[in-house]
């Protein structure tokens, strides 16, 4: 059965594969493909609910059927005609919908996604394969730079880590106020969903633990299918198309995830202070959203963000908001990454990890930056080179904690620092560096370039016998 369902899944993303190569071969980019499929895939879905006794909420004159025996220009018209339709109704139905406007103009082209999506019989199909369907096209998707769409990924294997250390659980509430297309929400359901078979355990995880927002229309429309597809917030959507700088709402959530937008907020936009005057006023991303997230996670919540190094760094207003996380919050752990994990290229990050209702005194820290190379294309990061990370972590039974830093092994990449080391730094700087993989090279210039010259046989192969000492050290 197992080999069923993977022959099924491949041949399904090949299917789907196909198709966006020849929409691109035509002209339509990879992300306008994934936003249409969605829109005609609700359809379809919606039809076969229908045909099995359940309600439809699309009213008459803009389903699915009245697709069907249409084409040419009549085609693209009645398309045109639901989605703007759809876009205004309220619930699941709407967001999925938002500001939805069509991307295939050509009748052909439309006619292909809609024959293929036609083919198969997806309402019924297994939530698990659906879904996964789904989200390796969101990850192509995410690999076109031209879109600009990796800005809304993060790696699979990331989110796996910091889900599994934060370890959410069935009956907790969970959000990311930056949601993207709901990759950490995803990932906490897939944790959360084997923990109990009880039905009232798992009718509050499909309808009620989850929150997620975004501020593009387009996420937004991909987050709810994504959630959707996994059978989450099939009535109601867990998204929402909002600004999370500005939102005043009580709303308070047991655990955050996130990977919030860095840089500043775009020219035009509503100044954050101007309406959540309790922030430090700074015109920085990434410090805003971690004010915000500050404000909504409950007490004895639990939280895990990833962060540019400034924010770890930074005087003035940054200095502050650092001052107030430690005084309010227990930043216990810091995991340092490397670059080339996204597809900002150069972007050094890092992932705080804090619970609020105690202040902060030990900092352990882990240092996956320091000798660690990674690229999107050759060599991206999985899960299993976090698995010392998360062994070090000790979820639920932090007092375990041993460092793997001592005298001894000065290049151990977890260490404790203490509060007097902490509160002692300088403007309260958390950039914890202590690794040093340099290495001496003690062969004479002869032997140097003797090496070389196997390598590179045009070199010459003999120079006097004199001594040097090279010393090569990391870059962090």
């Amino acid at each position: 059965m197992a080999d069923i369902q993977v022959k099924s899944e491949s041949t399904l993303i090949k299917k789907v594969g196909d198709i966006a190569n020849v929409l691109a071969s035509a002209g339509v980019g990879f992300t306008d493909y994934l936003t249409q499929l969605t829109y005609i895939l609700f359809l379809k879905m919606d039809d076969e609910r229908e045909a099995y006794g359940f309600e439809s909420a699309i009213p008459e004159g803009y389903k699915w059927q009245d697709l069907l025996d249409l084409s040419g220009e009549d085609l693209v018209e009645k398309y045109e005609e639901i989605l703007e339709e759809l876009a205004k109704k309220d619930g699941l139905i709407g967001t999925i919908f938002t500001k939805a406007t069509n991307k295939i103009d050509r009748p052909v082209l439309l006619a292909k996604v809609i024959e293929m999506v036609a083919s198969e019989n997806w309402y019924m199909m297994e939530g698990d394969l659906k879904g996964a369907i789904y989200e390796s096209i969101l990850e192509k998707n995410g690999q076109d730079r031209k879109s600009g769409a990796g800005q809304y990924f993060t790696p699979r294997a990331l989110i796996k880590a910091m889900v599994d250390v934060t370890d959410p659980k069935i009956t907790e509430t969970v959000a990311d106020p930056a949601c993207g297309t709901g990759g950490f929400l995803l990932a906490a359901y897939e944790h959360m969903k084997p923990q109990s078979k009880e039905i009232a355990k798992q009718k509050f995880l499909k309808e009620h633990a989850f929150f997620g927002a975004d501020n593009t229309p387009l996420v937004v429309t991909l987050a709810s299918m994504n959630l959707y597809l996994h059978d989450i917030g099939t009535e109601s959507s867990p998204i929402v198309c909002q600004d999370s700088l500005i939102d005043k709402s009580d709303k308070m959530f047991d655990v955050i995830l996130a990977n919030p937008p860095f840089g500043t907020r775009p020219q035009g936009s509503v100044e954050v202070y101007a309406n959540r005057p309790e922030f430090v006023k700074t015109s920085d991303n990434q410090v805003n959203f971690l004010q915000h997230i500050m404000s909504i996670v409950r007490t004895n919540g639990r939280v895990a963000v990833v962060l540019p190094d400034n924010v770890l760094t930074d005087g003035g207003a940054t200095a502050k908001v650092r001052e107030k996380l430690l005084k309010d919050f227990n930043l216990h752990t810091i995991l340092r990454l490397p670059t080339g994990i996204f597809y900002a290229n150069g972007v050094k990050t890092n992932v705080l990890f804090f619970q609020k209702g105690a202040p902060t005194e030990d900092i352990w820290v882990y240092d996956y930056r320091t000798g660690v190379k990674h690229t999107m294309a050759t060599k991206p990061m999985t899960r299993a080179n976090l698995d010392d990370f998360v062994a070090c972590y000790c979820s639920g039974h932090m007092q375990d904690r041993v460092p793997t830093y001592s005298a001894d092994e000065p290049n151990g990449r977890w260490r404790k620092f203490t509060k007097e080391e902490v509160y002692s730094r300088d403007f309260l700087k958390l950039d914890f560096k202590w690794m040093d993989l340099g290495e001496k090279d003690d062969r004479t210039i002869g032997e140097l370039l003797g090496d070389m010259h196997t390598k590179h046989p045009q070199s010459p192969k003999q120079l006097p016998n004199c001594k040097i000492s090279l010393e090569v050290s990391s870059c962090d």
